[in-house]
This record gives C-alpha cells, structure tokens and sequence, in this order.
C-alpha cells in the first residue's frame, strides 16, 4: 500500500473504534455506574475527537507543496498532536467532579459482570487497532499516527484497570473504584505531556535524534572524496524530514565530479529518510577550514 492509502486507512480505523468504544462503554456505564469506567468512556469521547482532528490533519499534511507553503503541510500533524493533548486534558476536569465525591462516599457497582465483557471487548478493539497503527507508524513516521498509537496504547493499561475495579466491586470492595479511576487520570496527564512534548518539538524544528544525526554524518563522511563536513542541520515536518549539511571537498576538483559526490551522498541519506528533502552545500576544504572557525569564533562572543 502508498503512503497516502495507509494513513488514511488509519485514520479511518481509528474513528471506526473510538465511536464503537463510545457505544459500549456509555452502555456498561448505565449499567454499572462505576467511575472508573466513566473515566474510560470519557477518555474515549476524547479519542473520537482526536481522530476526528486526525482524519481531517492528516489528509492536510499530505498535499504537496505549493506556492505558500514551500516546505508542504506537514506540520499540520504537529498541530493535530497538540489538540489532541489539549483534548486529553480538558477531560480529566470532567473525571475529577466526578471522582472525588466517590472518595468519601463509595457507590455501589452494579451488574459488573457485563462491564467486564465490555471492557474485555474493548481491550481486543483497541489491541487491534494498535497493532494496525504500529505497522502504519513503521512504514510512514506518521507523527499524527503515533501520538495517537500512543494514547490508544495507554487505553488499554485504563480498560485494564477498570476491569480490576469491577472484579474488587464483585467481592464488595467498591472503594477501590475510585482509586484507580484517579490513576487511571494521572496516566493519561503522563501521556498528554509525551504528545504535547512531541507536537512542541515538531512545531519548534527540533533536531532529529542524535542516532539519526550520526548516521547522516556517517554516510557523508565515508565517501572516498569527502574531506569533512560540518553544519548539519536537521528538523521533522509531518512524515518529511528537511536535511541540510555541508560536504568539504579538494579545492580543484571538477565541479562535476563534485556535483556527483553530492548525488551519491544524497541517494545514500534518501535509503534511510525516503521521504527527506536533502540539501547539500559543496566547499573547498580549505575554504571550509576558514567558515567553521568564523562560525565558532561567531557563537562564542554572543
């Protein structure tokens, strides 16, 4: 499949489940009245809206570039990260009034048995549609995919958790139900702040990864006719990631030869980033020499 079929199949897997998990979950709470599984449902409200927010970014970051936006839409996925966090933490105002009361006073938890084949049924929905969005996040480097894999993932520890709560309730301690209804609340906190951080990085150009910078550098100063080379400058945008370096070659060589040193070092980082825009700059060594330290003495009066 394209890049552009798999993402989009899942996007769509992704809104498929989270309004299915809203229709069971809202179901085994009427039921039961368990605020942990109220903590459950509400956080699968919000996946609805985050894959609703990721159907529509996704598709953005895909159209080619244009006129105004020379470097593509991807950053929109970066945008739809960051709502999705918004979204997680806007919910947990909703599960605290209603978790907090249940401290002092528990409730008793009804018909626990059909909460437990629910949570069950949403614990295989959502393992499979996890495993779906691994491979998609394997072969695309979707940001948008794995912020929202990453939630997904947590879901399941939160449908574990309520189901402890119904089986304790079943053996009348429905004290617990509460308790894990709050940790279930600090854990989605934890995963908000791990796709804010990741949407933050995006927007701001953060470097790509220290193993991904040396092995960048690898490829280029490995060439038989590479002397050096210095300001690598990397960032992510959506699956794209932007490449910049500059070689440092001998001062005579042909500017053709040159030219295609500069094409095998770019098919080389392309064999690792598919998808990268790479910008090679060629310098005489011994021009290179005389830039770097400029650079240095630069950097080292601010």
């Amino acid at each position: 499949m394209t890049y552009s079929q798999l993402i989009k199949l899942a996007t769509w897997a992704s809104v498929v489940v989270a309004l299915s998990l809203i229709v069971i979950k809202t179901w085994a709470w009427d039921e039961t009245q368990s605020v942990s599984l109220l903590a459950s449902l509400i956080d699968s409200i919000m996946d609805s809206a985050a894959a609703l927010i990721n159907f529509f970014a996704v598709r953005y970051a895909m159209a080619p570039a244009d006129k105004e936006h020379r470097f593509g839409h991807g950053k929109a996925e970066a945008l739809a990260g960051l709502a999705q966090a918004l979204l997680i933490l806007g919910s947990i105002g909703l599960l605290l009034s209603q978790t907090l009361g249940r401290l002092w006073d528990p409730v008793v938890i009804e018909n626990t048995p059909f909460g437990i084949i629910v949570m069950a049924a949403s614990m295989g929905l959502t393992g499979a549609l996890v495993l779906l969005q691994r491979q998609v996040v394997k072969q695309t480097k979707s940001t948008a995919i794995e912020a929202d894999s990453l939630h997904y993932t947590s879901d399941l520890l939160m449908n574990l958790g309520v189901i402890i709560a119904l089986v304790l309730a079943t053996y009348g301690h429905y004290g617990a139900d509460p308790y894990l209804a709050l940790s279930i609340g600090a854990y989605v906190i934890y995963s908000a702040w791990g796709i804010a951080k990741t949407a933050f990085d995006l927007l701001l150009d953060h470097e790509l990864s220290d193993e991904q910078r040396q092995r960048i550098t690898q490829m280029a100063i490995t060439h038989p006719l590479v002397l050096g080379m210095h300001d690598l400058r990397t960032r992510q945008s959506g699956h794209m990631q932007f490449i910049q370096l500059h070689l440092e070659l001998q001062d005579r060589m042909l500017l053709i030869q040159a030219h295609d040193v500069a094409d095998e070092i770019e098919l080389r980082i392309l064999q690792l980033f598919p998808y990268a825009d790479v910008i090679i700059h060629l310098d005489p060594v011994s021009i290179a020499d005389k830039e770097v330290h400029a650079k240095t003495e630069r950097f080292t009066t601010l």
